[in-house]
């Protein structure tokens, strides 16, 4: 994920805000920018690749100035290259931006009536004319800041900076984390604290909303309807030798509200947000004439498999098999001829993964990866990676790369139905669409936090809990009993509910949560007949669903919690969210080490 650096003050800015950088190459870039303001007037100096490439072109074009803005940006949309790298200018301003910008391609449109002229590929630009555009209105810095965050839709961080404001650093954020910190006659602005760490021990965290006006010596924070507000200002003894929480209790807190970001920028390096339509890099095949899919994965990244390969095999028509990599490596099945092998991992370095990677690359097949991490070792052997923009995953329950990996293999599914012609194009634009609505809505399913710990009170008292979908809300229920088990230590199985009247049903009695993923539109009649078996065998049944499914389980659930409405396709997304939030809240009350669970490691390099 994308890293912000900024700072107005009394000091040479480009040092400052370069050091800032540095710190956040945790996160993963390929491109980097600053920009200063200096007697009035912006510029900026831009480099692709890592920051000694900025640094030797700093070298050659220095800037100068006590304010200024930088960037590292990981390429979602627009390829990794120095035009496409923040800072963006447009006028009289330059902006930094982190996340995306859903209604991009709309205010395009607009500013390019205006005689706007865009000279990159990215969302991000259109932030940058749009403030200039109110700057040539006549409005002041503060009054333009507002008004454009006011305009956007989607999942951001942003820093600006003005022509003719030497003293001037405005920030906003919504979705994606940005923080202040303190300094004596200067004041600096940081993606996560780990930027700030040795220039301020004093720390504000925005909140979801928030925007602020920084000039040497004072801060302002507003709420999003522009009212002024306080928020508190912590004392931090972060080093540079770790990756903060950001003001989170645990990592896991932290990395499950970045799900909207990592949705939404793993989205749009997938999904061309010009012509909302899948484009993806070219493949070292034909889908089309694919025979066969094989996919493997470990943990949570095989039940996003299990995922793909219910969309594969419905929209696509591509038959798959799928097995966890640690049984696969061993098991020798035949392959078919030039056959794919979709591979899932968050760290790119699993041992069993990679096993399997290497054996079935021997017997010809086509390896594409799905990797966060797309440098590893795995991503060097794959004939095709497909990276997902979830940034670093610090807890070892993985949350939003699970997520990330799902909106991969949708994309994935959704390009090979239109390569095999089994897609008409108005389902193709809806199936999209729905993707493009995954942001927002998680954004909404933060929000629910209160709802889920209503739930988690009847779970933390269980022994036993049963998680219990259809179709393919299934693999969303396998995900939910494993994040409990491995953050809580409370034994929990996942079963498809049709199979709840072949034994498991013997289980249940009223000391035995049941816990449902039931949106209304998959299967949902079949879903509430074997709850009302469940219910009346004495289970407490706690309940994922919709408006209209709610409506329909009043009477049988004692829990309900009520997401979105969406489409099937995008909801094993969605309702992953809520089910991952659920384990975290029943570990909290259980007081379990939330981010480092017993016996267990966050990548897992040995067999």
């Amino acid at each position: 994920m994308c890293g912000i650096c900024g700072v107005v003050g009394h000091r040479p800015a480009t040092p400052i805000v370069f050091e800032g950088l540095r710190r956040l190459e945790y996160r993963g870039y390929d491109s980097a920018g600053i920009a200063t303001v200096d007697k009035g007037q912006v510029a900026r100096c831009r480099a692709a690749g890592k920051l000694d490439n900025l640094g030797k072109a700093l070298q050659e074009t220095p800037l100068s100035g006590s304010t200024g803005i930088g960037h590292t940006r990981w390429a979602t949309h627009g390829a990794p290259t120095t035009t496409n790298a923040h800072p963006h200018r447009a006028g009289q301003v330059a902006i930094v931006h982190n996340g995306i910008i859903e209604n991009f391609s709309e205010l395009k449109k607009v500013l390019v009536a205006k005689g706007r002229h865009f000279e990159t590929e990215t969302d991000s630009e259109a932030v940058a004319h749009l403030l200039d555009e109110h700057i040539q209105q006549g409005m002041s810095p503060k009054d333009a800041a507002f008004a454009t965050i006011q305009k956007l839709q989607g999942a951001y961080a942003i820093a600006m900076i003005f022509e003719g404001h030497d003293n001037l650093l405005i920030g906003a954020r919504h979705g994606a984390p940005l923080a202040i910190g303190y300094g004596e006659g200067e004041m600096f602005l940081g993606s996560d604290s780990l930027a700030l760490a040795p220039l301020s021990d004093q720390i504000t965290y925005l909140e979801d909303g928030d925007w602020c006006v920084l000039t040497q010596d004072k801060v302002e924070i507003f709420n999003a309807k522009g009212d002024s507000v306080e928020r508190p200002v912590q004392t931090t003894s972060l080093t540079t030798g770790q990756i903060g929480k950001d003001g989170y209790r645990h990592f896991m807190e932290k990395e499950l509200h970045e799900h909207p970001v990592a949705i939404g920028q793993t989205l749009q390096r997938v999904i061309d947000p010009e012509t909302r339509r899948i484009a993806l890099p070219k493949m070292p095949f034909d889908a089309a004439t694919l025979p066969r899919a094989t996919i493997t994965a470990c943990g949570s990244a095989f039940y996003a498999g299990v995922v793909g390969r219910y969309w594969l095999e419905e929209f696509a028509r591509l038959p798959v098999d799928i097995d966890v990599a640690s049984e696969l490596r061993y098991r020798n099945p035949p392959q078919p001829n030039q056959g794919l092998a979709l591979l899932i991992s968050q760290s790119g370095e699993t041992a069993d993964t990679l096993g399997v990677l290497r054996e079935l690359k021997a017997a010809g097949q086509r390896i594409v990866s799905v990797l966060n991490v797309e440098h590893s070792t795995m991503g060097r052997e794959s004939d095709l990676v497909l990276g997902m923009v979830a940034g670093p995953e610090i807890s070892v329950a993985s949350t939003k790369a699970f997520t990330a990996q799902l909106s991969v293999l949708a994309a994935l599914t959704i390009d090979f139905a239109r390569s095999r012609g089994t897609l008409s194009e108005e389902r193709e634009r809806q199936l999209t669409d729905s993707l493009l609505d995954l942001p927002s809505h998680a954004l909404d399913v933060l929000g629910l936090f209160d709802e889920i710990r209503s739930m988690a009170r009847v779970i933390a008292q269980a022994r036993d809990v049963l998680y219990l979908g259809r179709g393919i809300c299934m693999p969303i229920a396998q995900e939910g009993a494993l994040k409990l088990k491995e953050i809580s230590y409370i034994h929990a199985e996942a079963y498809a509910a049709g199979e709840l009247k072949h034994g498991p049903i013997s289980l249940i009695d009223h000391t035995v949560p049941v816990v449902a993923i039931a949106p209304s539109n998959i299967l949902f009649d079949k879903t509430l007949s074997n709850l009302q078996e469940a219910k009346a065998r004495g289970g407490r049944i706690l309940v994922f669903t919709d408006a209209k499914g709610a409506e329909r389980l009043k009477d049988v659930a004692e829990h309900i919690v009520v997401l979105p409405d969406i489409d099937a396709f995008a909801a094993p997304i969605l309702y992953t969210i809520p089910v991952q939030i659920l384990a975290y809240e029943v570990a909290l009350l259980k007081g379990t080490d939330v981010d480092q669970p017993r016996n267990l490691a966050k990548s897992v390099t040995v067999e």
